[in-house]
């Protein structure tokens, strides 16, 4: 009888290990997405460790073993949410896809998780109210938001897709407000309409930040310069 051979030492290890990988990432995800309900539910504040863990259906000394506090949760939100957009801005660079599109992809990608949890806007909101160790973290990862989408938008003017009279970085704020807005308000009715008011604010932003040719006076004016 040929017996088939046993998997080298390394193999198995290298087995092993990727088994622990994934189930250190699925724990992970499970206390995250836990913690984010409860968020939701009953509001950042009153949310404690022993709440997340037991909805997670884990010891407490595992999620300390993930997250150092309750507050990394909301940073691992703001990673994640900074992540879709510099995958975004990066495919971007390397499309052709029309910059409106790219910007509502952009928008829609962003609004994922609040869809599937509308609360969790107002436990983020909540959240930076009420603790200045998330509030200096968010601020951390706002700025390089700030800073991608800006990239984003010049990658715009750049083709000549979007308005050059002003900064980049103007627009992005512009735009970022806008939607968050849009977030905020959808949050405290939290029905089906978040699709509808993206759809509106989008439309608006783009009626205000898309190229546009010039003035027909300043037309003359350029003719008549270049005449004299």
């Amino acid at each position: 009888m040929i017996r088939a051979p046993r998997p080298a030492p390394h193999t198995r290890k290298a087995a092993v290990d990727s088994r622990r990988v994934r189930r250190s990432a699925e724990l992970r995800e499970r206390l995250f997405r836990a913690a984010l309900t409860l968020f939701g539910k009953k509001g950042y504040a009153e949310t404690t460790v022993e709440d997340i863990t037991e909805a997670a259906d884990v010891g407490k000394g595992t999620f300390f073993n993930y997250f150092p506090t309750k507050e990394h949760i909301l940073m691992a939100f703001g990673e994640m949410q900074l992540g879709k957009l510099e995958a975004i801005v990066r495919d971007a660079k390397q499309s052709d896809l029309p910059m409106q599109d790219v910007l509502r992809i952009l928008v829609l990608r962003m609004t994922e998780e609040p869809i599937r949890n509308p609360a969790i806007v107002r436990a983020l909101l909540q959240a930076n109210l009420s603790s200045v160790r998330v509030r200096g973290a968010m601020l951390r990862i706002h700025d390089r938001n700030r800073t991608l989408l800006g990239q984003l938008i010049r990658h715009g003017q750049e083709r000549s897709e979007i308005r050059t009279d002003l900064p980049p970085e103007q627009i992005a704020q512009v735009w970022r407000q806008t939607i968050f807005g849009t977030l905020l308000f959808w949050s405290l009715a939290g029905d089906a309409s978040l699709t509808e008011r993206i759809e509106q604010s989008l439309n608006i932003l783009w009626t205000g930040i898309a190229s546009r040719p010039p003035a027909n006076g300043a037309k003359r004016r350029k003719k008549g310069g270049e005449k004299a």
